[in-house]
This record gives structure tokens, sequence and C-alpha cells, in this order.
């Protein structure tokens, strides 16, 4: 089992829940990094350490790289949100977060789509393969 898997998990109720907050406040049809915006300062309010658009080294084959990395919102080391605002969640979109889960090591995250009326309609929970084991 990944060791940050437990707390990962236990935050995600907290997570959804400051989605829901940005959402019922702004509403679908917004810009991502407007949606981004709000669930920094959302979390922010609720104390919850987060961080978003790091700089990550990335290794291949020995080489290594510094990279600002777009990922949107990493809380406290351990749950990795993607924030979309798109008509459709597509495969790509689930891909993108694997990868960003994976250079990271992030053992959990949320792809987020707040372009739907309901928000837990645009809510998919992904985990970093052997995480759970």
């Amino acid at each position: 089992m990944h060791p940050r898997y437990e707390k990962a998990a236990s935050m995600t109720e907290g997570a959804i829940a400051a989605a829901i907050e940005v959402h019922r406040h702004r509403g679908p049809g917004l810009k991502e990094e407007i949606y981004e915006w709000c669930l920094m300062r959302e979390f922010e309010i609720r104390k919850t350490p987060a961080v978003n658009q790091q700089v990550v080294k990335i290794e291949y084959k020995g080489f290594i790289r510094e990279e600002p990395l777009r990922f949107d919102v990493l809380l406290d080391q351990s749950l990795l949100i993607e924030a979309k605002s798109v008509e459709k969640i597509l495969p790509i979109h689930k891909a993108q977060l694997l990868t960003y889960m994976k250079l990271l090591d992030v053992p959990l995250g949320l792809l987020i789509n707040f372009n739907v009326t309901r928000l837990v309609d645009g809510v998919s929970r992904l985990i970093l393969p052997g995480a759970k084991d």
C-alpha cells in the first residue's frame, strides 16, 4: 500500500465538499483556471494545505529535468485534483491525471468537471496503480 493512501482517502470527502462549495457559488461554464483559483481559496479558508503548478523533477533514463508542471491542486502531498470545465470527460483527461499522479507519486486523484449541473455527476476518483495493494 502506498504510504499516503489512507491520508489521501480520508481527504477525498472534504475535497469534494470544497469543490461543491465552489460550484455552488460560481456555477458551470467558467474557465478551468477560475475554478482552480477558487479551489485554492476554498482550501485556504478550510486551512487545508494545498499547492498548485509546482516545479517537478522529471527523470528519463538517468537524465533529470526540472519542469514547471501545470497540475491544478495538490492537497497535503497526498491527493491530486484536476479541475476541468468541459462538455464531456474524455479518456485523455484521466490519462493526464494518472501521469501527473505517477510523476508526483500521489496515490489518489480527483478529476472534477465543473461544467455540469450537479457537481457530484462530474467527479471521478482515480487510484494510482498498486497504491491500494
